[in-house]
């Protein structure tokens, strides 16, 4: 089954957040409490969201901390699906 193309949760900030609500970057980093380098590295896709960064999330930008953790994981498994070979791994039978 194909997947269609999950945004990382930075695209989905950016989109959502910064450039729906113009607001700038450096002001959701002061009220996460991370350096804007870190928030920058989410925004850019060169970091991966963690459940700290879910947490913290959750209480600036709102949605739960599984929810945005949930975005991860689809994109993650999207992700290392395009990439991974699976024909060679077989199902295990498990009588009934």
């Amino acid at each position: 089954m194909k997947m269609h193309t999950p945004p990382h949760p930075g695209e989905f900030i950016k989109e959502v957040y910064l450039n729906e609500l113009q607001i700038s970057e450096r002001k959701v980093a002061q009220k996460l409490k991370v350096s804007p380098s870190t928030l920058n590295r989410l925004i850019k896709g060169q970091s991966n969201l963690t459940p700290e960064m879910a947490l913290r999330l959750s209480i600036t930008l709102g949605r739960t901390p599984e929810s945005w953790l949930l975005m991860q994981d689809n994109y993650s498994l999207w992700l290392v699906s395009k990439e991974l070979n699976l024909d060679n791994v077989e199902k295990l039978k498990i009588p009934a």
